[in-house]
């Protein structure tokens, strides 16, 4: 194909500003898709990305406009999914940049707008929803010369919704996005920038076609796994699957190579010709890495085998959470999982619940931190029950987030203290405009990914936004909460928490499982522990049994005689009794609802 004819590009923006339904509005105009056949968040094809209303996975789609041909990436606009879009920016030339006209701009409109900067792309910026009573166009226009450097008139108005400006956006892109560049007649080199796994067919990859051709039935080499697989199908999406000879530099479609794991063919592979190979791949991306950690256990034992399968399945769609055994004395055999965010996390679980039909407890999430011992050694630890001792434990080392908040100016002095409270160190505070200020914090990322979100929110009425990347380690001052019933610890309930919050978690976790654990024939003590030191302590009273019940009258020493017994009877209980926990317990006790 005549590469000056070619357009590759992605949209972007924060979350709900209405990417998916202008992807939608996009595939109405240019007719690849009948009335009859449209339906809202076309190209979100799970179940949750409907009900929830968002995009999780990206997906691409190839649309004629004018004489030209659009390859068209719609991207998430969650922070926990922002890897997707920097592997779908390498694939482009340029972006649309959507603005909500009512909300202006917010924290992942910021970062993914200098994502695009970095990649050297081009940026159309556009106001989307200006048919919303609350859009002010004028000002966002404003905003977006001020804070981003476009200039106002350049940016485009449009309403996804209703499909007006739509068609001069597309225009725009054909005027303003350069056209790839490319040479035919170069070895193959193709950047692979997703992958999904499909029952029938194997492994589906998206890929750009940089250098040479790509044929269908040609022998192909993955320069990163080192292996060869036979292109059985090559083709592209418009929106659905269509079979091609060829594609030649500057396309982009999917490859199918009967490859049965997702892992031979991860996001930012080469793929290159076996026979005449690339001699250098291409610049591919860091795999991303898990930022957030818990344990996931089935709640009846006997599934186990059945959640290694469906984590086996899951991995296969999704590359980017990982999974490995773990047991608890408490909860039986599990996985400890990592995850690239809260959101992330609570997406893969809802899927392992619907899609396995499974009934699982998770315990509360944690992230990765670099323990000094006084060996002189440094271990990395997810699961707070692999601490070693505390005398041992020299320094420890928390991973660290550079978080910019954008709010409107009124809740400034909430999030301040908000940040505050979290250990948050604050770098800058910058007003964008008279009504909207960005607050710059560094904070450790196990102060975030609990409900640092959910709080924000509230204390904003929602207008706050929020985006972070991480910093590095640094070192704090960090204990391991123990929590022990009837001088057992529990390694479910375990917690590293910052020194200053360990006896406001002690209590609250004593108290809270005071409440839930049911009374025995004995008392039970629950105490909270760092290191050899009790910081907090509740009892559940011990049930008791009416041993007089069927003395009527009689010698007061046959009474007493009775009660003596019961009193040995509590005792030796008590010395070898094992408090039973019920499962409601632990998913009460662990829910993040404080």
């Amino acid at each position: 194909m005549d590469l000056d004819r070619l357009r590759n590009i992605s949209i972007i923006a924060h979350i709900d500003h209405g990417k998916t339904t202008l992807s939608d509005r996009v595939l109405e105009k240019s007719g690849i898709v009948s009335a009859r056949d449209m339906r809202a968040q076309y190209l979100d094809s799970m179940d949750l990305e409907r009900e929830r209303g968002i995009t999780i996975k990206l997906q691409s789609v190839r649309i004629p406009w004018r004489d030209h041909v659009i390859n068209l990436i719609d991207t998430p606009g969650h922070v926990d999914f922002g890897y997707e879009v920097s592997r779908s920016l390498a694939a482009c030339e340029g972006v649309i940049l959507l603005v909500d006209a009512a909300q202006g701009i917010e924290a992942q409109t910021l970062a993914n707008c200098y994502l695009a900067l970095e990649n050297d792309l081009e940026i159309v910026a556009c106001m989307n929803k200006i048919d919303l009573p609350a859009a002010d166009p004028d000002r966002c226009a404003m905003e977006i010369e001020n804070v981003l450097g476009i200039a106002a008139e350049e940016v485009l108005r449009i309403s996804a919704k209703t499909g007006e400006g739509v068609e001069e956006l597309l225009d725009a892109v054909l005027e303003r996005i350069p056209a790839p560049v490319g040479d035919p007649d170069d070895p193959l080199r193709a950047l692979i920038f997703d992958s999904h796994f499909d029952a029938y067919r194997g492994v589906v990859s998206s890929v750009r076609v940089m250098d040479g051709t790509l044929r269908s039935g040609q022998k192909v080499r993955f320069m990163q796994a080192g292996a060869t697989h036979g292109a059985d199908e090559i083709g592209v999406r418009s929106p659905d699957h269509q079979p091609v000879e060829a594609l030649g530099p500057g396309e982009t479609g999917y490859l199918i190579a009967g490859i049965k794991d997702v892992g031979a063919a991860r996001s930012g592979e080469t793929v290159t010709d076996a026979v005449k190979p690339a001699t250098e791949p291409l610049e591919g991306y860091r795999d991303p890495k898990p930022m957030v950690f818990c344990g996931l256990y089935p709640i009846d034992g006997d599934e186990f085998p059945d959640l290694r399968e469906a984590l086996e399945r899951l991995r296969l769609n999704d590359s980017s959470f990982t999974y490995e055994p773990e047991s608890s004395g408490a909860l039986g055999f599990g996985f400890r999982c990592g995850f690239l965010g809260l959101l992330h996390m609570e997406i893969v679980r809802e899927r392992l619940e619907r899609e396995f039909d499974l009934s699982l407890i998770a315990t509360a999430p944690s992230v990765e931190y670099l323990v000094h011992t006084s060996k002189g050694t440094v271990v990395e630890i997810d699961n707070p029950s692999e601490m070693p001792p505390m005398v041992e434990v020299e320094a420890i080392e928390e991973p660290w987030l550079n978080v910019s908040l954008l709010t409107p100016t009124d809740y400034t002095g909430t999030l301040m203290e908000l940040c505050q409270n979290r250990r948050g160190e604050m770098q800058k505070l910058e007003y964008l405009s008279p009504e909207r200020v960005e607050l710059k914090y560094r904070m450790p990322l196990a102060e975030v990914v609990t409900d640092f979100f959910d709080q924000m929110k509230s204390r904003t009425q929602g207008y706050a936004s929020l985006d972070y990347e991480p910093e590095g380690y640094g070192i704090s001052a960090l204990v391991k909460v123990d929590v022990l019933l009837n001088s057992q610890p529990v390694d479910a309930f375990s917690m590293i928490v910052h020194r200053d919050k360990a006896e406001d978690y002690g209590r609250r976790m004593c108290e809270k499982l005071k409440e839930l654990i049911p009374r025995q024939l004995f008392d039970v003590p629950i105490q909270a522990a760092v290191g050899g030191r009790i910081i907090a302590r509740q009892t559940v009273k011990a049930k008791r049994k009416d041993v007089l019940a069927k003395c009527y009258g009689g010698d007061i020493t046959r009474k007493r005689k009775l009660i003596e017994k019961q009193k040995e009877g509590k005792k030796k209980m008590k010395s070898i009794g094992r408090v039973e926990v019920p499962q409601e317990a632990f998913v009460s006790a662990l829910r993040l609802d404080d």
